[in-house]
This record gives structure tokens, sequence and C-alpha cells, in this order.
């Protein structure tokens, strides 16, 4: 499988791809998956993404699960 990477478009900056550190993914009301974190400068990102990729970054260790 390849590298997993969260990424996450960056609304101050306006920055695409922006990679997701201290990155917690959590499950919304209606069972989406949503990826919270910072770009280490001090600005929040958040995206959704699938259910196999929220998974597939716990388990790698990439991100930690908050639910």
């Amino acid at each position: 499988m390849a590298e997993i990477q969260l990424t996450a478009y960056n609304v101050k900056t306006k920055e695409k791809n922006v990679p997701i550190l201290d990155a917690v993914v959590t499950k919304t009301a209606k069972g989406a998956y949503m990826v919270q974190g910072n770009d280490g400068k001090g600005n929040k990102l958040t995206t959704l993404c699938g259910e196999e990729k929220a998974l597939a970054a716990i388990k790698a260790g990439i991100a930690k699960q908050g639910w």
C-alpha cells in the first residue's frame, strides 16, 4: 500500500495540499470521517475523507482516533 498522507486546503493562506500535523480523525453525525489538525504554523486545518483512508491513517499511526 502506498504512503498515506493527509492533506487539506488552507483557507487562510489559500494553499492546496497542505500536510496535516497532529491529525485527529472524528466521525460526523451523519457518519462521515473528518480529519482535524494544524499545519505547524498555527493555522487549523479540517478536511473530510473516506472511511478507508481514515482508518488506514489511524492504523499507520499518522492520526489519532477521536471517537
